[in-house]
């Protein structure tokens, strides 16, 4: 993905509310699934740590993408944007 492609939905995210949660247990089944519903539906989530997780954004987002096949976009603080094309979604945002 180039630059401007990532920079583009790096500006979508930024309109985007935190769709999934990630808590004290981690990254379990349930929250995967979340997150494959989300993208499947609108290509691009936001994810969000909970303050008493023992997880970092930045080292989370690149193990979350390989295992779903998506992209990783950016990693601030205790948010992360993953986006995979989705060719069920109506509205395609690239």
């Amino acid at each position: 993905m180039d630059s401007k492609t990532r920079a583009k939905l790096r500006s979508i995210a930024n309109t985007l509310q935190t769709e999934v949660l990630v808590g004290q247990s981690g990254i379990t089944d349930n929250v995967l699934e979340q997150i494959k519903m989300n993208l499947v539906a609108h290509e691009i989530v936001k994810i969000g740590l909970l303050n008493n997780s023992d997880l970092k954004a930045k080292e989370l987002i690149n193990e979350l993408a390989e295992s779903l096949g998506a992209e990783p976009i950016q990693a601030i603080g205790n948010k992360m944007v993953i986006y995979k094309y989705s060719p069920k979604c109506k509205n395609h945002i690239l």
